[in-house]
């Protein structure tokens, strides 16, 4: 069991507020996080926007894919009603706006969600011109994008976040392709983790941060198994578990 772990609140504090928004964010800092999961995409007009979906559909009032819009139309949106009514007045955010607002105090990991040309090389771009880099990771299922941002900015923290989707198996493979584009960062699904694995990645030196973490026996297996964090739509949770037991949250 892990002497510290990293509480990451997944795309903000996502089960009592709606994903991705500045409510979600800021309900998460309230909790006494201290990181934040986000996604990005690109507008039709070439602004970072943090969304999770390729499409509107699901988060807002709005229909069709995110990159087909500009970041006017993109704004116009109600983002918060599909939640709870009285978020009707959150909005899609640029990734600028996000950065600026919390990447002082808070660490943010973004994940590379979108796939559209050069979406990694221009998330660092905006990063770096923010002084950012210390207070970023940048993650993605898509092993380019992550390719991409080492090669475009080697200084950035990475993690592939793996295996691909619920009841895909563990592969070692994963390791060995780490370690070739130096990422940081193995993420396992949470309900592949064991102690055992977690020891192995520990030994090939990666951060093992977990994601699909559901449900509270999930988040009490990852802690069990040593791993260094995860990414939880509930918090608050995992930091009065943590200090029930004593754990360090970072």
């Amino acid at each position: 069991m892990s002497k510290k772990i990293t509480n990451i609140a997944h795309r903000g504090a996502s089960s009592y507020a709606p994903e991705n928004t500045k409510a979600a964010f800021d309900l998460a800092i309230e909790m006494g996080v201290k990181h934040i999961e986000l996604d990005v995409h690109s507008s039709k007009d070439n602004h970072l926007v943090v969304i999770h979906d390729d499409t509107l559909d699901r988060t807002t009032n709005g229909q069709g894919n995110v990159k087909d819009f500009t970041l006017k139309e993109l704004q116009s949106l109600d983002a918060g009603s599909w939640f709870s009514e009285k978020y009707s007045n959150e909005n899609i955010c640029t990734l600028e706006e996000i950065i600026s607002k919390y990447a002082e105090s808070t660490h943010l990991h973004i994940e590379i969600k979108g796939r559209t040309l050069n979406l990694a090389q221009k998330t660092c771009t905006l990063i770096r011109s923010l002084e950012a880099t210390d207070m970023v990771t940048i993650t993605s299922f898509w092993k380019d994008s992550l390719v991409e941002t080492k090669n475009f900015a080697p200084e950035m923290k990475t993690g592939w976040l793996v295996p691909m989707g619920p009841g895909s198996k563990w592969d070692n493979e994963i390791v060995e392709i780490s370690k070739k584009y130096k990422f940081d960062q193995i993420c396992p699904r949470a309900e592949l983790v064991t102690k055992t694995l977690v020891s192995n990645l520990h030994r090939e030196g990666f951060e093992v941060r977990c994601h699909g973490v559901f449900t509270e026996d999930l988040m009490r297996s990852v802690v069990s198994s040593g791993a260094d964090g995860m990414t939880i739509n509930f918090p608050d949770k995992l930091n009065t578990y943590l200090n029930q037991k004593g754990i360090e949250v970072d």
